[in-house]
């Protein structure tokens, strides 16, 4: 089955998924593969650097399929997206934290790449159209990683920011934009071709998936972490602040942001006590000292709510067409549902 969205006739795309910027697991290759595959894959760059995209960008660079890349918003700088505009990606992805700086510059570029701007709230959402993003990723609850600490849940989300749109948000201040509602992906508790199709139901013109690609063949996240998201349960995974203070990422962990995770043996110790944790530098230098012997995993596992439908670590290419086959059934499904409510007689 062919799909036609908003976003797939932005980017030329076959399907309407799109990989997560990951850091640590986002390479190169995984985003190549998703692009190969028919989706859209995007690495995931980080706060720019340099080495990284040096090392990661020209794997993806040369695939021959629409690809982008993906920062921190609060942690980039103008110099390291610049430095991705020479790779002339088709998108450029900005996540937590003030995408002003960096819009006008990505624009500036001429190289047409697309502004990806990703909102865990409404005011967030407003922003992102007011300064004209192509595309939004309306990220709910249930994502892993980090995302809104009081946020709202992707079924409820979505739509908020599609009526948004439709209320006259325009999108695209690019130099060949025709102006045109911005397309919005669904991201946060997708982890399969069920929750794709049911996100497009919300009116999402596609759906960005992290924790499935985090468990492929191409994923650059280590295997420890990796059979963890296989083997790992959704009803296991808690939003917190307790392992970036952990870790000294002082920056998120005074953010609006929490991220969620699989369950740690910190997070157990400290639940509850952050701020007792942030004041002690010798517990964060036993975190340390613990990653280096190898006793704790060396990031937190970062896992959504959809966790529980990871189950293989397969190639990217063949998730992508794996997801699309899934969409397509759940879809038609879905209007099989439609027409025989439509012919049955109620049920008194």
């Amino acid at each position: 089955m062919g799909f036609s969205t908003a976003f797939t006739r932005m980017f030329g795309v076959r399907y309407p998924i799109v990989s997560a910027p990951m850091g640590g697991s986002a390479g190169g290759a995984l985003a190549a593969a998703v692009s190969r595959g028919g989706g859209l894959g995007l690495l995931g760059a980080g706060d720019g650097n340099r080495e990284l995209l040096a090392r990661e960008m020209p794997l993806v660079a040369d695939c021959g399929r629409p690809w982008g890349v993906g920062f921190l918003t609060w942690a980039t700088e103008v110099a390291a997206i610049e430095r991705a505009l020479e790779y002339r990606p088709h998108a450029v992805m900005l996540s937590f934290g003030d995408p002003t700086p960096y819009v006008e510059r990505i624009r500036a570029a001429g190289t047409n790449t697309k502004v990806i701007l990703q909102v865990t709230d409404p005011d967030e959402a407003r922003q992102a159209l007011d300064l004209g993003a192509d595309v939004v990723v309306a990220q709910g609850t249930e994502s892993g990683g980090h995302g809104a600490r009081h946020g709202m849940s992707t079924l409820a989300f979505v739509p908020v920011v599609v009526d948004l749109v439709d209320a006259g948000g325009k999108g695209g201040a690019g130099p060949d934009c025709v102006s045109q509602p911005v397309p919005v992906l669904a991201a946060g508790g997708i982890g399969d071709g069920r929750g794709v199709a049911a996100v497009l139901a919300l009116g999402a013109a596609g759906a960005l998936l992290g924790t499935r690609f985090q468990a492929t063949a191409e994923s650059l996240a280590d295997p420890s972490i990796v059979k963890a998201v296989v083997e790992g349960k959704g009803q296991d995974t808690e939003r917190n602040s307790v392992l970036d203070i952990a870790r000294g990422a002082t920056a998120w962990s005074a953010s609006k942001y929490t991220a969620r995770t699989l369950g740690h043996p910190y997070l157990d110790r400290w639940r509850g006590r952050e701020a007792e944790l942030a004041a002690s530098p010798e517990a964060q230098q036993a975190y340390q000292d613990d990653v280096l012997a190898g006793t704790v995993p060396p990031l937190p596992v970062w896992a959504g709510e959809a966790v529980d439908l990871v189950t293989d670590r397969p190639p990217a290419t063949e998730l992508v067409e794996r997801l699309a086959a899934e969409a397509a059934e759940a879809l038609e499904r879905a209007a099989g549902h439609r027409r025989t409510a439509r012919t049955s007689p109620p049920v008194l």
